[in-house]
């Protein structure tokens, strides 16, 4: 039996990476394969292209930090991979290749980007993809230009009664022909690997236990397509846990290391965007960061974390759970032993599931707590 480990967004924007991966290294390198996603671009060049929030690129020597952690793959297709051009792209892949990880989900065009990962562990086939489903249309790869893999999401807005200028109702769905090319490259995956994994960047930024529209069909498509597992990150704050045919769908990892001064304004060296940006922050999800943490600037309950845990055999699916962590007043995330705080953010998984109308239930054992019914040996009707 192998152990699969995963964690969300990674931000290795601040000196010693390192040490920030310190006290969660043990766990992270326990696992038989540990996949993480990178958030933003490593790279030395000085390009930026955003179109989003700024991202500038952090120091490709941080990547090794993150190999000697112990993570072995890790997923790039997100709405920042693309902010440095695509010279930030291709060195990130190329770094992650140097330090030793398999990168899926970004390249030098969209084969590569919907390439996957493939690692080999106690005789079974890992195989990971990666897709961004928030945009911008910038950071998609083409057949000619760097980019990510992605699944077009559509976002409608109506006004469901006669009141002009009220707040309208938001549809989001994902594209059809979009939605079937990732069915196809999980497919794909299915016939030539013992196990498959999805990660998926989606989901509302900064806002507790919110799930969109399109977040559970995308997922549910993966799921019904041959993956083994959906994890979702992006929102900088955790989502609930689903089962779906007896596979788990983390609907969102939230932060692990994510440290960064880039949006944080008060350096002296502000751009427009970020000042911009520190502003809507505050108007859209109602919070300003931690002063005492200004490498932090994250929602107050996005210290609530986990390292989502899937363990396989031969058969398939074992079993499928999660270690709860808390993100210490350094910005590390600690994994947290059994007792009361590894209760409290146990809890505050179960309370974000239950929030959300997600049938993920729980069941404590020692440090983990276990996803019930996420196994080979029975399927969920729900």
């Amino acid at each position: 039996m192998i152990t699969v480990a995963a964690v969300g967004d990674l931000i290795l924007d601040e000196p010693d990476p390192a040490g920030f991966l310190a006290p969660a290294a043990p766990l992270l390198r326990s696992a038989d394969v540990t996949v993480g996603h990178v958030e933003v671009p490593h790279s030395t060049t000085t390009t930026e292209v955003s179109t989003d929030v700024p991202a500038p690129p952090a120091d490709p020597a941080a990547l090794d930090a993150l190999a000697d952690a112990g993570v072995d793959v890790v997923t790039l297709a997100g709405n920042h991979i693309a902010d440095a051009g695509p010279v930030g792209v291709t060195d990130t892949v190329a770094h992650a290749r140097k330090a030793g990880m398999v990168p899926t989900g970004a390249g030098a065009n969209l084969t590569e980007a919907r390439t996957p990962a493939i690692v080999e562990r106690g005789g079974l086939r890992v195989g990971v993809l990666s897709y961004n489903c928030v945009g911008p249309r910038e950071s998609w790869a083409t057949s000619r230009k760097a980019g990510c893999a992605y699944v077009h999401v559509l976002t409608h807005y109506e006004l469901d009664y006669a009141s002009p200028g009220s707040p309208p109702k938001t549809y989001t769905f994902a594209d059809p022909d979009s939605l079937d090319a990732m069915a196809d490259d999980v497919a794909r995956l299915r016939a030539e690997a013992d196990v498959v994994l999805v990660g998926l960047h989606k989901g509302i930024g900064h806002t507790p236990a919110a799930i969109a529209m399109y977040e559970k069909p995308v997922a549910r498509a993966a799921i019904d397509a041959g993956a083994d597992a959906v994890f979702g990150h992006h929102a900088h704050i955790m989502r609930g846990i689903e089962v779906h045919r007896g596979r788990p769908i983390f609907h969102g990892l939230g932060n692990f290391v994510t440290v960064t001064r880039a949006l944080t304004p008060g350096d002296g060296a502000d751009s427009p965007e970020r000042l911009t940006w520190a502003k809507r922050r505050k108007e859209l999800y109602g919070f300003e960061p931690d002063p005492a943490l200004p490498y932090y600037p994250f929602h107050p309950e996005s210290r609530n974390t986990v390292v989502a845990v899937c363990r396989f055999d031969e058969n398939g699916l074992v079993e499928a759970g999660f270690v709860p962590c808390w993100i210490d007043d350094a910005g590390r995330p600690v994994p947290l032993p059994e007792g009361p705080e590894n209760a409290r953010v146990a809890d505050y998984v179960a309370s974000i599931t239950r929030t959300a109308g997600l049938n993920g239930e729980f069941v404590r054992r020692g440090a983990e707590v276990l996803v019930a019914g996420a196994g080979s040996t029975k399927e969920s009707t729900a």
